[in-house]
């Protein structure tokens, strides 16, 4: 873990007493949560201000929350006072995050969008961190998203593709891969029909 990563642009996203994203969890993920088991280790990716992992603790799982912006976890903790459950907060930057093999019981990863070299390998990362039966979950703007300009980035190459997906989690079975479009609440960042691939894919036990 880094405790001296320089400032970046989500600290300055993130700067304000309002919560960018929100407060409540991604639809996606509500959705989805039950297909982790009970009491689950669960790690969140580029979690922003909190609002996943916080939903996830909230069920009764131990949650770790990664992030890059030392803003976004001070909120992610913010939060977790305000519901009265317990988070651990890792300031990390995801470049530098090299897990454990078989280390959790599930990964989730909602908008995290990364440069094809960094996605590969974070994505690579994942399938090698969740435990036998571990389970990842995510939702990532796809292309199309760019027409929508309903938040997500404005750069073609940070966005996914089911292909990109089952490519670079190749070592995972996939128990969901879709393109969709819905309507997308979150915060003043995430508001507007949106295009997404969502994904939930499982180790091999």
């Amino acid at each position: 873990m880094s405790s001296n990563l320089p400032q970046n642009m989500w600290d300055e996203k993130f700067a304000s007493s309002e919560f960018f994203y929100g407060t409540e969890a991604n639809a996606f993920l509500v959705q989805q949560a039950q297909k982790l088991k009970p009491n689950s280790e669960v790690l969140c990716l580029a979690e922003g201000e909190g609002r996943n992992a916080v939903y996830l603790a909230q069920q009764g799982h131990d949650v770790s929350a990664l992030d890059y912006s030392s803003a976004g976890i001070e909120k992610t903790k913010k939060l977790a006072s305000q519901r009265q459950v317990a988070v651990t907060t890792v300031l990390q930057d995801l470049a530098e995050w090299q897990p454990n093999a078989n280390s959790v019981d599930a990964i989730v990863a909602i908008f995290m969008h990364l440069p094809a070299p960094l996605r590969q390998q974070v994505l690579a990362n994942i399938v090698q961190a969740l435990r036998p039966g571990g389970v990842f979950i995510g939702e990532f703007y796809r292309p199309e998203q760019l027409a929508y300009n309903t938040g997500g980035p404005k750069d073609r190459a940070l966005l996914y593709t089911q292909e990109m997906l089952a490519n670079d989690l190749s070592g995972l079975s996939f128990e969901h891969l879709a393109d969709t479009e819905r309507e997308v609440v979150e915060g003043i960042g995430h508001t507007g029909k949106a295009a997404v691939v969502q994904v939930v894919a499982r180790k091999s036990t």
